[in-house]
């Protein structure tokens, strides 16, 4: 590794935890509230364990499976201090968290081998950051060397047209639109169509936010996928589901709405710099089996990170 790449990932591990640093506050002090007085980790120790994870956001499934692994540790080591709780509360949640994600690929933006253009569609409700995170998509693939073209199919906001378009021209790249109210399958189509004419390598759909009517949502983008396909077999290649982390427990059920409407491949969790409730990352990863492939951590063009499950649980845990 070289010296760039050194410093390069100094500053991407410094954005993390800077991102994290109001989740680690609001875990660190209820943990140590938890074991304060106390020497070793014992059943009450656990108990408070228990409520400090819950009313951390990480959910009630997923604390339960954390505390019973904890439990398996002290009977198996025998005797765990509350000094150790840390490491050992890192160590189990990375472990938890490998059984149904690894990070293999995602150590760049890159394009997957034999994808090309390589189609993303992105779904989500409205106000979550999804076109946010698409105009950062836009920027980090086009800075590792990529073409890039986008596709408004957002058609029944006008602020989200011109949300693309603003991020568009900050990230250099095109955007396809048509008017507002337009069919949203009609300018996929002709997103994908214009960047095989033009040897794109990415392209990126913007969907509309809406999810007041299952129904309508999945026949919507079922019919945008099918006119894609049509184009570029397989396409889109990623179904990539945005969800705002500072809801909490509201993310959750947001994303079990989507997978249900369509076909979601990936996550991508926003909003963690400015909220306490960072654990949802760790309850989505574990409960929807779904790769969390990026996480927003500000506002700037270049604070979207790939996820990394194994540097996210150190940080939040300080090590």
């Amino acid at each position: 590794m070289g010296l760039f790449s050194k410093i390069f990932s100094r500053e991407k591990k410094e954005t993390l935890d800077k991102g994290l640093e109001r989740t680690k506050e609001g875990v660190f002090s209820k943990i140590k509230r938890a074991i304060a007085g106390r020497s070793t980790v014992s059943d009450e120790v656990l108990d408070d364990l228990e409520e400090v994870f819950i009313t951390s956001d990480v959910g009630v499934d997923t604390t339960l499976k954390i505390i019973d692994r904890i439990q398996e540790r002290v009977k198996k080591d025998k005797y765990v201090s509350t000094d150790e709780l840390n490491d050992l509360l890192c160590d189990e949640i990375c472990q938890m968290l490998s059984e149904n994600i690894t990070d293999d690929g995602l150590e760049d933006f890159t394009v997957p081998e034999g994808k090309k253009p390589y189609v993303i569609m992105v779904v989500g409700v409205n106000g979550v950051g999804k076109t946010t995170t698409i105009g950062k998509l836009a920027s980090q693939y086009k800075k590792a060397g990529y073409k890039v073209m986008l596709g408004a199919a957002d058609t029944f906001r006008a602020a989200a047209v011109e949300q693309l378009d603003i991020w568009g021209e900050r990230a250099g790249v095109p955007v396809i639109k048509q008017q507002l109210g337009s069919d949203s399958a009609a300018v996929a189509f002709d997103t994908v169509s214009s960047a095989v004419a033009q040897n794109m390598d990415v392209v990126i759909i913007d969907t509309a936010g809406r999810l007041h009517n299952k129904k309508g949502l999945m026949d919507e983008l079922t019919k945008i996928r099918n006119v894609m396909s049509r184009v570029v077999p397989g396409a889109p290649h990623d179904v990539l589901l945005v969800l705002d982390g500072s809801t909490g427990q509201n993310a959750f059920e947001q994303a079990r709405q989507f997978v249900a409407a369509t076909n979601v491949n990936q996550l991508a969790i926003t909003k963690l710099d400015g909220t306490a409730k960072g654990g949802v990352v760790i309850g989505i990863c574990d409960q929807m089996k779904i790769p969390v492939k990026y996480i927003g951590l500000g506002e700037g063009i270049e604070d979207l990170q790939v996820f990394r499950k194994d540097e996210f649980v150190k940080s939040l845990f300080g090590k």
